[in-house]
């Protein structure tokens, strides 16, 4: 398979896993503290950010097919695409190790103003600007720090898996 046509399968392949594990979690996806467990592959950037046109669409994807729909889609997908940079940046500053991972799983909590943003601004939520930022910060904390470190430093210590998840080989 040629390099355009493997990008372009496991962008597929990638944002179709987003949208099914948001939607197969549904009920804790789209919550006041969303604890959408699709977020924890954030951390696919650290192996290689070629993985962010993927999460990007998928996030786009899974908003837009979500009970808020475009402006959801929108809102959420920058934050993602801001939070998927500042992942691949921070390896780049810091490099490997279990420090990179812990400050980068931080990023998507970190930029959970654009979504409260998002909800009290464009959709007038009658709660505070902070209230929100706080309850999508914990669910970004809970799902991708605590429940995602763990994990993605368990592959990340699987050169052989590293390897099969890296695009280019």
């Amino acid at each position: 398979m040629n390099n355009k046509t493997n990008f372009l399968v496991r962008t597929a392949i990638v944002a179709a896993i987003y949208v099914v594990v948001t939607f197969a979690f549904y009920f804790l996806s789209y919550e006041a503290i969303q604890f959408r467990v699709s977020e924890v592959m954030v951390l696919l950037a650290l192996i290689d950010p070629l993985y962010i046109p993927g999460l990007v669409i998928g996030c786009f994807m899974a908003n837009l097919l979500g009970p808020f729909g475009l402006i959801d889609a929108v809102f959420g997908s920058l934050a993602s695409l801001v939070s998927l940079l500042m992942i691949v940046q921070t390896k780049r500053w810091l490099g490997n190790g279990l420090r990179t991972l812990v400050i980068s799983s931080l990023w998507p909590a970190i930029f959970s103003f654009i979504i409260a943003f998002e909800i009290t601004v464009v959709f007038g939520a009658p709660e505070s600007f902070l209230f929100w930022m706080v309850m999508v910060a914990v669910g970004e904390f809970v799902v991708i720090t605590l429940a995602g470190v763990p994990i993605f430093n368990w592959i990340l210590k699987n050169e052989p898996l590293v390897k099969m998840l890296k695009f280019r080989r």
